[in-house]
């Protein structure tokens, strides 16, 4: 039964790669919906991509990579020392990365110096990215 027990634990445990999708998000400063997508680079970090936005003037930002440096630390079961460029703000912050809901949300923290002075915006896992707006 311990065996068993410990078997469906294990089948919960998370992989680096889960990360790995199309998540949706609200800009927490305009409140302008868009979508990323987070891949593996060359390197073996994780990286995020604009891939779509509901702004037409946003569209502009489709193909910026503006996270970058995120590794997977197994221990503490987050994604780590990553890098946000954030579009259209001077500065770069630093985040990390928890996974939420069975891997259906991100937790996404970004902060100056230390997390404390930060802010965490939940991204949510989609399954394609959505069509361009028109208007």
């Amino acid at each position: 039964m311990i065996l068993a027990c410990m078997l469906a634990v294990g089948g919960y445990a998370q992989k680096a790669d889960d990360i790995l999708g199309i998540y949706f998000c609200v800009d927490p400063f305009t409140k302008k919906q868009s979508q990323a997508e987070i891949y593996k680079a060359d390197d073996g970090t994780y990286q995020a991509k604009v891939v779509w936005t509901n702004d037409v003037k946003g569209q502009k930002f489709v193909g910026l990579v503006f996270m970058h440096g995120l590794t997977y630390n197994e221990k503490d079961n987050e994604y780590q020392n990553g890098r946000i460029k954030y579009p259209g703000r001077r500065g770069t912050y630093r985040s990390y990365v928890r996974m939420a809901n069975g891997g259906q949300v991100l937790k996404m923290r970004g902060y100056l110096g230390i997390s404390l002075f930060g802010m965490t915006v939940d991204w949510k896992r989609e399954d394609k990215v959505r069509p361009a707006p028109t208007h």
